[in-house]
């Protein structure tokens, strides 16, 4: 009779899962899981494919209008960035239309569209050109030109851009395929994701022959398109977006190509979560020196954190950077007057040239008032 129990123990749970009839556990459990497939379900309201497509495609195609539209944009961000005018910098942002190329290119990379992807690279490619050149001219032609506060913070790719990159780009790929206009939320995705105003501080760095400004900054765009492209893919993905099955474009789709296809584009998305993610490694460097730099036990009533990050920036092996009050005597007896200076100090691990201690000493008094000198040394 024992050897009987065990089989009549399943067979009675065959008959409840078969009827439905779960346990309490289970039956929470299914709840739970119900609602959270219920409440983040993307798919719902969902636009038609070809109407996807033809937002995502449409918004990437260059023009005469699209690229005066983009001059003046980076014009208005070159100002604001060069009088630290938020106000001008986020009016760029707004009517930049560099965020179509890349959604496109995701879009592209998704649905294995080959040709969509190469145009949208070749598109984001000019209008980057444009940009530099336009950029590198005002700030070669303005007569105030100098490295300040905005043109700093956007050349430097931390986590914290990555992870906006992000949500930017996971919020930018859910708008372009909802039922309604996305027209103000590709908008707010643009401010968030700051595309622009790095190719304004690569163009000073041009301009003021700083290799190390350029390349930072140029690094922190390339963060934003590599990490807002993944993450609108990502969504596509999840929204099941069509593959391009069609290899050879002559109108007919075997199931030879079909299965090409689909093995093809599971590979490509594995390498390029690989490739993003070396690509994201050297801002993982950057954000472990600037929290360095932040927590270095300097008083900030001087905004000594936010001028170490500056001069992360433009300071080749920068190490810290302190700022204080510095007693001296006039003199050499215990009589004379003890006179006291506010003395900033910069310690690198590498001798900077005159150029740089320049550009240093500018963004240093620009955060401190009063300052008597700045000194340098290396370690």
């Amino acid at each position: 009779m024992a050897s009987t129990n065990p089989d009549l123990k399943k067979y009675i749970d065959r008959h409840r899962r078969r009827h439905g009839e779960r346990s309490a556990p289970q039956r929470l459990c299914r709840s739970l899981h119900r609602f959270i497939q219920h409440t983040f379900n993307i798919r719902e309201g969902r636009a038609p494919y070809h109407v996807i497509r033809k937002r995502f495609v449409n918004s990437a195609r260059l023009n005469g209008n699209h690229i005066c539209i983009l001059i003046i944009a980076m014009i208005i961000a070159c100002i604001g960035l060069d009088t630290n005018s938020e106000i001008a910098i986020v009016g760029a942002m707004l009517i930049c239309p560099i965020m179509g190329s890349v959604l496109a290119i995701a879009y592209g990379v998704a649905t294995f569209d080959r040709a969509l992807t190469r145009d949208a690279v070749a598109g984001l490619v000019i209008q980057m050109v444009f940009c530099l050149i336009t950029s590198t001219l005002y700030f070669h032609l303005s007569p105030v030109a100098s490295m300040t506060p905005s043109l700093a913070d956007n050349s430097t790719a931390t986590v914290w851009d990555l992870i906006l990159a992000l949500v930017g780009g996971f919020a930018g790929g859910l708008g372009n395929s909802r039922d309604q206009e996305p027209a103000t939320l590709i908008s707010g995705v643009a401010v968030a994701t700051a595309l622009m105003p790095p190719l304004c501080a690569a163009g000073y760095g041009i301009a003021a022959a700083n290799l190390g400004v350029a390349l930072s900054a140029l690094y922190e765009f390339g963060v934003n398109v590599v990490f807002i492209s993944l993450s609108a893919m990502v969504v596509l993905v999840l929204l099941r977006v069509p593959l391009k099955r069609d290899l050879n474009e002559d109108g007919v789709v075997t199931a030879e190509e079909d299965a090409d296809v689909r093995a093809k584009s599971h590979k490509i998305r594995w390498r390029i979560l690989l490739g993003t993610a070396i690509f994201a490694i050297p801002s993982l460097f950057i954000t472990s020196n600037l929290v360095k730099a932040a927590d270095d036990p300097t008083p900030d009533s001087y905004g000594a954190a936010e001028t170490a990050e500056e001069l992360a920036v433009v300071c080749p092996g920068f190490e810290r950077y302190t700022v204080g009050l510095q007693a001296e005597a006039n003199g050499g007896s215990a009589t004379d007057k003890v006179e006291e200076e506010l003395v900033a100090r910069v310690v690198t691990s590498e001798e900077l040239d005159a150029a740089q201690r320049t550009m240093a000493e500018e963004l240093i008094r620009l955060d401190v008032e009063g300052l008597d000198r700045v000194e340098f040394t290396t370690e």
